[in-house]
């Protein structure tokens, strides 16, 4: 079947039939029979297709912890979906089976068919509270994702991104009635490591978490932190200052590097090298900060960023115990932690 995308527009000065796409911050020109840098949409004789919509290549029930977000629904399930495809090419991928099928295959979009309908069916059949767009980017199979997120809306479920913050201004508006949380990977902060390992431009992805923000869209930033790329004290330093200039209570979290993909020679981030950059976070004033790939009950866990009270305890995706009291409020000292705990109060941002 195939699906017109909704975000494009003709543009026939560049040449009869040309489409320049609008999804993402790339903003390809596209002649006809020509696909995108995401190969998932595809200008046929002047219309672009996009050539994953229904396509669901893998569904699984996760903990929200999984994505990560630790400020979002703490202890739910939520029913995680992607296609295949990605509008990035970062050498270090570690879903690089989902992302880059469409450039390593035969281009064609594997994947059953299965209408936003069922997938919302699926959702609250299996008691998840949310629907997470992740695994792959959710950018590039938008319309199904978006199709799917005012559905799941309508039947008092949350919807979640996990992103590389590339979508223009333009999608962030139209998924933003329903987007609930968004974790986004802000995968360095060097203009050449973007253009040549990701693909990918800097800019345009800091515009989209500065736009996320402004549309109360409950954000979290995760950084892989890769030796040799982009574990500099300097460079972290700016992240963390990036992040805190959007919120000091945006939580960050700096996961471990394994060796994946087409970047195999650098070894496994050290232990201490992840310490070292959560402690960058806390001297630039960042409030919630966390490791990922790494098992440290005290990094994993929430603690009350007034009195220090520890709120929730974590091990690995899962809760030991969670002591917040009703709106986010700390059980020793009253003060309000920072994010989205309650179904009921997702839509009011």
């Amino acid at each position: 079947m195939k699906t017109e995308a909704r975000f494009y527009h003709r543009d026939d000065e560049r040449g009869e039939k040309f489409v320049v796409c609008d999804l993402c911050h790339h903003r390809c020109a596209i002649g006809p029979g020509k696909t995108g840098i995401c190969r998932a949409r595809k200008n046929e004789d002047g219309r672009l297709i996009s050539l994953v919509y229904g396509r669901c290549a893998a569904m699984n029930v996760d903990p929200i912890e999984k994505k990560p977000l630790f400020h979002f629904l703490p202890g739910t399930v939520s029913l995680s979906v992607a296609t295949v495809g990605c509008n990035f090419r970062c050498e270090f991928c570690q879903n690089h089976s989902l992302s880059q099928a469409l450039r390593e295959g035969s281009g064609y979009a594997p994947g059953d068919w299965v209408e936003p309908e069922a997938l919302v069916r699926a959702a609250v059949r299996s008691r998840c509270q949310s629907m997470s767009f992740t695994y792959s980017e959710p950018t590039v199979f938008f319309e199904y994702a978006l199709d799917t997120a005012r559905l799941a809306s309508e039947a008092g479920l949350g919807n979640c991104f996990v992103s590389n913050g590339f979508m223009t201004p333009e999608a962030v508006d139209a998924i933003a009635p329903c987007l609930d949380a968004i974790n986004v990977d802000l995968k360095s902060f060097n203009r050449d490591t973007y253009r040549n390992v990701i693909g990918g431009k800097l800019e345009g992805v800091l515009e989209t978490l500065r736009h996320l923000h402004e549309k109360k869209i409950w954000i979290e930033v995760t950084t892989l932190l890769v030796p040799g790329m982009n574990d500099s004290a300097e460079e972290l330093r700016e992240i963390a200052q990036f992040i805190a200039g959007l919120s000091p209570d945006v939580p960050w979290h700096v996961s471990r590097f394994h060796p994946d993909y087409k970047m195999t020679s650098p070894p496994p981030t050290p232990a201490h090298a992840v310490e070292a950059a959560l402690e960058i976070g806390e001297q630039e004033g960042l409030r919630h900060i966390y490791c990922g790939n790494l098992r440290d009950d005290r990094r994993e866990s929430t603690w009350c960023p007034a009195c220090g009270e520890l709120l929730i305890s974590r091990a690995g995706f899962f809760i030991r115990s969670n002591r917040l009291q009703p709106g986010g409020r700390c059980p020793k000292c009253g003060e309000t932690c920072a994010g989205r705990w309650e179904i009921g109060a997702l839509r009011k941002k």
